[in-house]
C-alpha cells in the first residue's frame, strides 16, 4: 500500500520485498520544469538498499534525466520521458526495492552485502524495517 499526502508518499507493507512490513516515507520534488524533467524521490526514513543513497536520494534510471548518458551505462529508453507520471515513479521504486541493481550502486555499502552477504544484508535492512514501524506516525 502506498499512501500519500502533502507531497509525501508512506509505503507501507508491501508483500514479496524485504521492507515489507515496513513504513518508508518518501517525498518526490518536481522542478519546474516537469514534466519535461523527472523529479526527485528521497525517502524520509532511512533506507538501506543499493539504489538509495545514504541521503535517501532514489537512484533508478526513470529519474534520470533524458539527457544521453555520458558513461554509456543506460539507453535513452531507460531513462525519464514525459510519459511517465507520478504512478510509474512509485511502481518503479517498489520494483527497485524488490530487484536492486548493484551494478552501479547509489549505496557501496548496500550493493556490496547484497552481492557478497545477503545475511548482513537482510539484517540491516529489517533494521530499518523496525525503526520505520517505531517513527511510522511521528
Amino acid at each position: 500500500m502506498i499512501k500519500h499526502g502533502g507531497g509525501k508518499a508512506n509505503k507501507c507493507q508491501m508483500a514479496d520485498v524485504l521492507t515489507s512490513g515496513g513504513c518508508f516515507r518518501a517525498r518526490i520534488a518536481f522542478p519546474d520544469s516537469y514534466p519535461l524533467y523527472p523529479p526527485k524521490m528521497t525517502f524520509l526514513t532511512p533506507m538501506f538498499h543499493p539504489n538509495v543513497y545514504q541521503s535517501g536520494e532514489v537512484c533508478i534510471s526513470i529519474l534520470h534525466p533524458p539527457e544521453d548518458d555520458k558513461y554509456g551505462y543506460e539507453s535513452a529508453a531507460e531513462r525519464w520521458s514525459p510519459v511517465q507520471t507520478p504512478e510509474t515513479i512509485l511502481l518503479s521504486v517498489i520494483s527497485m526495492l524488490s530487484s536492486p541493481n548493484d551494478e552501479s550502486p547509489a549505496n557501496i555499502e548496500a550493493g556490496k552485502l547484497w552481492r557478497n552477504d545477503k545475511k548482513e544484508f537482510r539484517k540491516k535492512v529489517r533494521k530499518c524495517v523496525r525503526d520505520s514501524q517505531e517513527s511510522a506516525w511521528d
